[in-house]
């Protein structure tokens, strides 16, 4: 099944305007925008076909070209990154079976998340789209409810059904736990990755609904497959001893950053 990895960005960002030209300084002091360091991630993931950017900034269009991307102009009327796929989709009248949308603000996604998920979507039939989930260790939990504290939103969590049918997605810390963690203890709570993958007639319909109440409340594009019935799948990922964190806000750059140093990324 021929697979179609496509990277929204969008210059307008409401939490962080510009927010995929921001330089990130690797352990080598090599800078690197947000979104380059997002696209080779894409292009490490074996078994894809063709990785695109899609963005309708112009200055984004620009520095994607000069190291090297394909690049798809998409409206600035896509409400989040998955109308934006469905239009890349659409535009290129491609064939893939597959499309994966691999956020432009998580360059630390490791190449196993995105093929555990291909190879997780390909074995459920009955699921028009699919995301990883990563179960949080204490560290990360803590770290989660230490941003809500000071009102910041540090990540999106899953709670999913025995068949790992996704029952729902929150920028709070769901479910509760009354527990305090040690930083390597696991935990109940699942980070969301963000990253998805579609059948291409789940991904068409997509923009063809509108956006139910949960979606608009929580901020969270895949609600709405979930509120038009259609069924995600979460598939569980492993962290290998891999650090990741997306880029949420300003304050995460040095975070990021200082990830990448411990594990040596250029």
């Amino acid at each position: 099944m021929s697979v179609l990895v496509a990277i929204p960005a969008r210059y307008a960002s409401t939490r962080y305007p510009g927010k995929p030209l921001v330089p990130l300084t690797g352990a080598t002091g090599q800078k690197r925008s947000l979104i380059e360091r997002s696209w080779r991630a894409a292009q490490a993931v074996s078994g894809v076909d063709r990785v695109v950017v899609a963005t309708d900034d112009d200055r984004i269009r620009d520095a994607c070209q000069a190291f090297g991307a394909e690049v798809v102009m998409t409206s600035s009327d896509c409400a989040n990154g998955t109308e934006r796929c469905a239009q890349v989709h659409a535009r290129l009248a491609s064939e893939h079976e597959i499309v994966v949308n691999l956020q432009g603000d998580a360059p630390l996604t490791p190449h196993w998340f995105v093929e555990d998920l291909v190879t997780g979507l390909r074995a459920a039939p009955d699921a028009g789209v699919a995301t990883p989930v990563l179960r949080c260790d204490g560290a990360a939990l803590n770290g989660f409810l230490a941003d809500r504290r000071a009102g910041r939103v540090g990540g999106t969590t899953a709670v999913f059904a025995a068949d790992h049918s996704a029952m729902y997605f929150s920028k709070e810390v769901v479910p509760f736990t009354s527990r305090t963690y040690a930083d390597t203890d696991d935990t109940p709570v699942f980070h969301h990755v963000g990253v998805y993958a579609y059948r291409p007639d789940a991904l068409a319909a997509y923009p063809q609904w509108p956006a139910g109440p949960l979606e608009q409340l929580e901020g969270l594009e895949q609600l709405r497959f979930m509120e038009h019935g259609r069924k995600v799948l979460c598939v569980e990922v492993q962290a290998r001893g891999r650090q990741f964190w997306e880029l949420n806000n300003p304050e995460d750059v040095p975070k990021l950053e200082a990830m990448m140093r411990d594990m040596g990324l250029e």
